[in-house]
């Protein structure tokens, strides 16, 4: 007799070639065939890739992501350090303001490290690693014009490619085309209700400049140096350097309406001078710098609610920026992505791609590092003018005052800090803030004074004078 045929691998087709889009299709890997849709060509090498424009600026990755990117795919952090990225300690290596215009101390004693490097290597070394997988199939140029299925279940995806349009079919399809995403449209298309939507805009603005290393800095761990915004300050102004590969630095300064930095070459240094604390403009005022300033308009915190629809089709999820986009000053965008799709993947060791209500648990899975990053964002933007139809609750302010005490117990004390940077770089929920690392401090000290300055070191400034 002949041998039984094996049985059929379910396929899942994913929209969108991000950064979501890889980390997604790597995680269902194990569970199915993978095609990737991707409207543009995508480069090789470390490029700018079409359809990103905020990878001009300024990029990290907080500790909760690097965790998650070695356990999507093991190994890929060294590779990435390899080609020129840095796993920065925070906040060791890390010079900060918080937005109640304390400076952080540079305290050793916490574990946390954020992966630092240009966006166009971090989607380069992650991209080239993905697609060696002979699971996956990426499809280039290719346009998705709609969902097929009704109601109940997605069946696959309408596409063009060139001149031609022809029907994709697959057990499991996912949106990770990313803010531009058509998905709330395409299921009423298929009958279902409006996703609830909520934006929270403070209006912020973005300049960023590349730089040759100033000095002598290129041949130490310079420090990254952050002042952030004061919600308190209308307009709230700040901004970052992020050593990167290739001896360079990525300035990017922001500004909310009123306060906004312009794509004038000659104000930028002056900007940078103007913040709450003049540190960078110091540090840039006499750098080269490598090419012209890049602007973004486009930052606002914009929620899609499709975890709490009351009916979702077997089929399709969505994910990413596709669900939420958030304002970047926060930097929680791509380490929400990798944990989103770790959390797909955890779902689907336990539960079949094809099983009646797997969609919906896929959904509520990607959802949830989604919530965390939301509240941390919305929890410091909602209080700029404008930005919210509703003002902050009384909830909201009482909530924002502990976490404004709790940074500033952590600016000062190495245990606090680390409970913070837990729940700062998504690694622990929002009620680590509640322990006895936060509380004992918080309430009993010890308390080391306020730093007033910036905490460079001697040597730091030499270099970067030089």
């Amino acid at each position: 007799m002949p041998d039984r045929l094996a049985a059929r691998r379910p396929t899942a087709i994913v929209i969108g070639g991000s950064l979501t889009g890889l980390f997604t299709a790597a995680a269902l890997t194990g569970f199915a065939d993978v095609t990737i849709i991707e409207r543009d060509a995508l480069p090789k090498g470390p490029h700018p890739r079409r359809g990103v424009p905020q990878a001009h600026h300024a990029h990290l990755v907080w500790s909760g992501g690097v965790l998650a990117f070695n356990q999507l795919l093991p190994g890929i952090v060294e590779e990435v350090v390899a080609h020129g990225a840095r796993l920065v300690h925070i906040m060791g290596d890390m010079v900060s303001r918080a937005p109640n215009e304390i400076w952080f101390r540079r305290f050793t004693a916490t574990h946390h490290r954020n992966l630092v490097c240009s966006r166009d290597l971090l989607d380069s070394v992650i991209r080239d690693r993905v697609l060696a997988d002979d699971r996956i199939t990426l499809r280039e140029n290719t346009t998705a014009l709609l969902l097929e299925g009704d109601a109940a279940r997605v069946t696959g995806v309408r596409v063009r490619t060139g001149e031609e349009e022809l029907t994709l079919s697959a057990d499991l399809v996912i949106d990770a085309s990313g803010c531009g995403s058509h998905a709330a449209q395409w299921l009423q298309d298929l009958g279902l209700p409006k996703v609830a939507e909520r934006e929270v805009n403070a209006g912020v603005a973005y300049a960023t400049r590349v730089y040759r290393a100033p000095g002598t800095t290129g041949d130490i761990d310079f420090p990254l140096v952050n002042v952030q915004a004061n919600p308190a300050r209308s307009p709230g102004r700040g901004g970052i350097i992020v050593p990167i590969e290739g001896n360079r630095w990525i300035v990017t300064l922001s500004g909310t309406q009123g306060g906004e930095p312009t794509r004038d070459a000659d104000a930028f240094a002056d900007f940078a001078l103007s913040l709450g604390d003049p540190i960078i403009g110091e540090l840039i005022k006499d750098a080269e710098p490598l090419g012209a300033v890049v602007t973004t308009r486009s930052t606002a915190n914009e929620r899609r609610y499709y975890e709490k629809m009351p009916r979702w089709p077997d089929g399709f999820t969505v994910m990413g920026d596709a669900i939420a986009g958030y304002n970047p000053v926060y930097g929680h965008g791509i380490t929400v992505a990798a944990q989103s799709a770790l959390a797909v993947r955890d779902v689907l060791a336990t539960t079949s791609i094809t099983a009646h209500g797997a969609a919906r648990r896929l959904q509520h899975a990607a959802a949830r590092p989604v919530a965390a990053a939301w509240d941390l964002a919305v929890g410091q933007d909602a209080f700029y003018p404008g930005a919210t139809a509703t003002p902050p609750t009384v909830v909201e302010r009482l909530l924002a005052r502990f976490v404004d005490l709790a940074v500033a117990t952590g600016a000062r004390n190495p245990r606090a800090l680390g409970a913070l940077l837990d729940v700062m770089s998504l690694e622990k929920p929002a009620t680590r803030l509640l322990s006895p690392d936060m509380l004992f401090p918080m309430v009993f000290g010890p308390r080391k004074p306020h730093r007033r300055e910036a905490p460079l070191t001697e040597a730091e400034r030499s270099a970067a004078m030089s």
